[in-house]
């Protein structure tokens, strides 16, 4: 499941960047803090 969060967080994040470049920090910012929290609490089973 795990996978699938990344998946739809980097699809969303990279139409947003297409659809406003100017976001473009706002937007990386979101994704790492976004993958760190799934990263942290989502668990690394199996890893």
């Amino acid at each position: 499941m795990n996978f699938h969060i990344n998946a739809i967080v980097s699809l969303i994040a990279g139409i947003l960047i297409l659809a406003r470049p100017q976001l473009l920090n706002y937007i990386i910012a979101l994704y790492l803090i976004i993958i760190g929290l799934v990263g942290l609490f989502g668990g690394a089973h199996g890893l």
